[in-house]
């Protein structure tokens, strides 16, 4: 087998790289972006550093240019504005102060001194020429800030100027340019990379199409065929140690044993139709396929027994055959006898059979009568305890009346009560309550009488319960009687019952022998003609033994498997 990388090998080494080189270009997004920050830094640096250096040019221009309008016109509101920016917008100051913030060299911040100096050598010129305008003299004003002297301080004023703004311009632009070289290195190289993962990406596509999904089609079309069963067929692909060849070695091994195991069943097939079991399974089978090679031996092992029993068998049968002969005529002689006694037997049955049935008619009417008196004395039960539960119900009754009569007397009594308070207050009242004293005595004799009728109702009533209670117990017992009555006429039903269902069964026993003997007779007559008969089928059976055996003897058999 061939040497060959691990296709998962080759895609780790691909997704590594492509890794790499996005985190190779993330770095640079990531420094192209802070390049890209100090570059716009820089140039709003440039340009607040060439604003604010105009800024204070432009102030000590501004001074200039107001002082000669003042000296030339004398117009006050050029001498406002001079003293304005002076003392109130101090753009010159500003302005120096803002280059200072944002930064600048030494040399620029000497060349800044320089001309700082020389403005401020100008001021007392510039206030003495706007006092002699003041004063009426605008024409040595004008003379002054017009002279030699003066033009030679703003010369050299705009010489430090024009030298400070070169060198401004200079030294900010070439931060830029660097800034922007350092850009551009940037960008060219993350194109680099973006080119590098797309090759990479291609690649990786190419390496997956013709290292991966080519041979897994492959494996599949050719797994499709042998599930076929089309192991014949060619399969290019060859093994090597990636995992995909030991997926191919695994097919071609697949294919070399299924040929192996086929190849060697159809060679034992054949055999076993040309007539030759003395086979042995030799081929060794592996997996799922030991079953296969356990029932082959097991088939074979079986044939070769059935054919040696069936080849005995064969033997035996046609000795037996001559023996079933010789005792067929013995068989035939004994059947006729047979016959004549069962002819006897049977009509002494058909008697037994007419008594039995007329014992079991008997019982079914007794029967009959048994279960009528037993329904009789079960309607009796069932009234017994109707009357038993209408006494109970008439007891109960009583209770609630003794009751009743309680509250008869309890009213009475209250009433009695009543009529006593009402005397008591009649009393009270004297002549005006005679009256009602009269009531009052009504009312307790009244109350009285109820009292003594409610007692004898009472004592009635109690009557009435014991005599409802003796008959509640008698019912009672009347009915456990009947109850026990009936539990016995029950069981002489049932006992009625089992004797007529014996009589029945025995009747039925009887006809089914007598049918029995009948047939048995029959049968007994067939034998001695089928007698006869059997002799010339033992002869028959024997010569087709013979054959069996002739038949049995083209298979070539074990030795070893004689039992």
């Amino acid at each position: 087998m061939k040497k060959a990388m691990n296709q998962s090998t080759l895609t780790a080494i691909l997704n590594v790289v492509s890794i790499c080189a996005l985190i190779f270009l993330a770095i640079l997004l990531f420094l192209y972006s802070g390049v890209s920050r100090r570059l716009d830094s820089s140039n709003e640096q440039r340009f607040n550093l060439t604003y604010n250096a105009n800024r204070f040019m432009n102030g000590s221009a501004y001074l200039t240019n107001e002082v000669r309008a003042f000296a030339a016109t004398g117009n006050q509101e050029h001498y406002d504005n001079y003293w304005n920016e002076v003392n109130n917008l101090k753009n010159r100051d500003l302005g120096v102060a803002a280059m200072q913030e944002i930064g600048i060299t030494p040399n620029e911040q000497a060349m800044i001194d320089n001309m700082s100096s020389l403005s401020n050598q100008l001021v007392p010129l510039e206030e003495q020429a706007m006092e002699q305008v003041q004063a009426g003299q605008r024409d040595v004003a004008v003379d002054y800030v017009y002279g030699a002297e003066y033009k030679a301080s703003i010369t050299k004023i705009n010489a430090i100027k024009e030298q400070f703004l070169a060198q401004l311009d200079e030294r900010t632009l070439q931060d830029v340019q660097e800034l922007g070289h350092k850009a551009m290195i940037i960008r060219i190289l993350m194109v680099l990379a973006l080119v590098v993962v797309g090759v990479l990406q291609v690649f990786s596509m190419w390496v997956i199409q013709r290292r991966i999904l080519r041979p897994v089609i492959a494996v599949r079309d050719q797994m499709g065929e042998i599930s076929q069963g089309q192991l014949s067929s060619a399969f290019k692909w060859e093994a090597d140690t990636s995992e995909i060849g030991m997926l191919v070695d695994s097919i071609h091994e697949t294919k070399r044993e299924l040929k192996k195991y086929i190849s060697d069943i159809n060679d034992k097939l054949a055999e076993v139709a040309r007539g030759n079991m003395d086979l042995t399974v030799t081929s060794s089978y592996r997996g799922e396929f030991l079953p296969i090679q356990e029932a082959m031996r097991q088939i074979l092992d079986s044939l070769n027994d059935a054919l040696l029993h069936i080849h005995q068998t064969t033997q035996d049968v046609s000795n037996e055959s001559q023996r079933v002969a010789s005792g067929a005529q013995t068989l035939s002689e004994g059947s006729i006898q047979q016959a004549s006694t069962v002819e006897e037997l049977s009509a002494s049955i058909q008697d037994i059979s007419g008594q039995v049935g007329r014992t079991s008619e008997d019982a079914g009417h007794a029967r009959q009568f048994t279960m009528e008196a037993a329904q009789q004395l079960k309607m009796c039960s069932e009234k017994m305890s109707a009357l038993t539960s209408a006494i109970r119900n008439i007891a109960e009754s009583s209770q609630k009346i003794s009751g009743i009569t309680k509250t008869i007397e309890d009213i009475s009594f209250q009433t009695n009560i009543l009529a006593l308070n009402a005397s008591v207050e009649a009393a009270r009242a004297g002549s005006a309550g005679k009256g009602f004293a009269v009531v009052a005595d009504e009312i307790q004799r009244l109350a009285s009488k109820s009292a003594a009728s409610a007692k004898n109702i009472t004592e009635l009533i109690a009557a009435s319960v014991d005599l409802v209670q003796y008959g509640s117990s008698l019912s009672e017992e009347t009915t456990q009687a009947l109850s026990e009555v009936v539990s016995s006429a029950q069981e002489s039903t049932a006992l009625v019952e089992q004797i007529a269902q014996s009589a029945k069964h025995q009747a039925m026993s009887l006809r089914q022998l007598t049918e029995g003997m009948e047939l048995i007779s029959n049968v007994v007559q067939t034998n001695a003609a089928t007698a006869q008969e059997s002799a010339a089928s033992a002869v028959e059976l024997r010569q087709h033994a013979e054959d069996l055996e002739s038949a049995v003897q083209r298979f070539q058999l074990r030795t070893g498997n004689a039992h």
